[in-house]
């Protein structure tokens, strides 16, 4: 049987993944995930397994009633949304890749149960991570632009990564995974009808935080990279200083960070190359985005116009994207810069006060 199988074999499963986790590219692996997540992982696969073998009706409440407590545990620890769903699809081709090595007489039904045990696992835990993520935010944030602005990238994070799960056709496109991607894009959709014209004009009162660069961009970077993947691109986030830390609003740093990477992999053709970094510079924190869009056209004038001319032939979206991220950036007492690379790409430059002191990584946030 299965769980049996899981069972007996637990600390090789174990070891197996952790191999994965540790020479995988993104999401970045921490300290916390490899000593405590991975086995919290394959207790609730295991818990799960056994319940479909029982004669007890199969029951899709008692799987995500442990999926739901899953995804607790780990916000407690600090796992990111994307370790939650990296993790799970790594143990289970871990378990899948020692069955055969044993060859285990394992049916192509418990396999069958396996993955929708993983499809129903995926699908609670990250909706429960997020329940819990929404709700410790207080009422007041939903009334300012930065909390917008984040709200708007945890359900595009969401949708991504259920997608990607999907796409790799380890679970079909009409199971959980699938329905926590629709939800992810109707909230998205709803959201941005709703507070378009107010992030024309509204301003955002400030919440500085101390945190690491490292953290934030491996963060940040972990979605971009699907999108680079979707779009044909070649992502690379350049190693970063783990003292480089900002006193900053993290809400509408991250904003204007996201709103650049969008705006490289819309212009950039597909074979191209996106660049993320970040480095000291004079008593500030210089983030770059350096991307293949040609170069701006010539003539161009300033391409943080709101309403503004495209600085390609593509002309999708508003062109509001770049004007917000500079009244983001500004608001923190920074400014965002554009050098051109006539017949190469454009390089946006963000600058912000760097903190006097080093924020501390946190349990879950990556080690390198």
């Amino acid at each position: 049987m299965l769980y049996e199988f899981v069972t007996t074999y637990r600390d090789e499963i174990i070891a197996k993944t952790r191999v994965k986790v540790r020479t995988r590219p993104w999401p970045p692996a921490s300290t916390a995930e490899l000593e405590n997540g991975l086995p919290i992982f394959l207790t609730q696969l295991v818990e799960t397994l056994r319940w479909e073998d029982t004669d007890t009706p199969f029951s899709t409440q008692a799987i995500g009633d442990s999926a739901t407590r899953h995804g607790r545990d780990l916000l407690g620890l600090g796992f990111t949304v994307s370790q939650v769903v990296h993790d799970y699809g790594d143990i289970c081709q871990a378990i899948t890749e020692l069955a055969v090595d044993q060859n285990a007489p394992i049916t192509t039904m418990e396999f069958h149960i396996l993955n929708r045990c993983l499809d129903t696992a995926i699908a609670d835990a990250v909706t429960e991570h997020a329940r819990i993520t929404a709700e410790a935010r207080s009422a007041d944030e939903f009334e300012r632009m930065g909390q917008v602005t984040h709200e708007i990238g945890n359900m595009v994070n969401t949708a991504l990564l259920a997608f990607a799960v999907v796409k790799r056709g380890t679970v079909g496109v009409n199971g959980n995974t699938g329905a926590v991607l629709g939800r992810s894009l109707t909230g998205l959709r709803n959201l941005v009808d709703s507070t378009l014209s107010d992030i024309r004009t509204a301003a955002s009162h400030q919440r500085p935080e101390l945190f690491s660069i490292l953290e934030f961009l491996s963060d940040i970077a972990a979605a971009a990279a699907l999108q680079a993947e979707y779009n044909g691109l070649h992502f690379t986030r350049e190693p970063i200083d783990p003292e480089l830390s900002v006193n900053v609003d993290r809400q509408l740093l991250a904003s204007a960070v996201t709103n650049l990477l969008s705006n490289a992999f819309k212009y950039t053709p597909a074979g191209g190359r996106v660049i993320l970094r970040a480095r000291a510079l004079d008593g500030r924190v210089a983030i770059e985005v350096a991307d293949e869009c040609g170069g701006l056209p010539e003539g161009k004038t300033d391409v943080f116009t709101p309403f503004g001319e495209r600085r390609a032939k593509n002309r999708t979206g508003l062109g509001l994207g770049l004007s917000i991220a500079r009244r983001a950036v500004r608001a923190q007492g920074g400014d965002i810069e554009v050098r051109n690379r006539p017949g190469k790409g454009c390089t946006f430059i963000i600058e912000v006060p760097a903190a006097k002191e080093v924020a501390p990584i946190a349990a879950g946030d990556p080690i390198s």
